[in-house]
Order: C-alpha cells, then structure tokens, then sequence
C-alpha cells in the first residue's frame, strides 16, 4: 500500500503520489494486465527486459 502524507498543499501530495506510483511499476504492471499475453510473449518480453537490465547495470559499471 502507497501512502502520502498530505501537509498542506494537495497539488505536492499529488505529485509525490504519482512519482511513488511509477517508482513501483504499477502503472506499468496495470498496462500490461489489460490485455491477454501468451506465455512465449511473456517469457520473450521479460527476457528482453532482463537484457536492458544488464546492459544498463554494464554501462553504470564502466562510467563509474
């Protein structure tokens, strides 16, 4: 559960919200629970993710 304390202007509380919101990936996971997604697209799409994990985790080791 994602809680925000609201201190007096809601506009920042709204923000705060949205950006704890995209930090945990459920606007993304909420997206792709919309639709059916076969198992071999699934499978392929996280393996794609993985790749993008590790190439970014590569670079940040390299500039570092």
């Amino acid at each position: 559960m994602i809680q925000v304390e609201v201190r007096g202007d809601i506009e920042i509380a709204i923000r705060q919200l949205k950006k704890k919101i995209q930090l945990d990936g459920i606007k993304r996971e909420l997206k792709q629970r919309e639709y059916y997604e076969k198992p071999s697209v699934k499978r392929r799409r996280k393996q794609a993710e993985a790749r993008r994990k590790m190439r970014k985790l590569r670079f940040r080791m390299r500039n570092a």
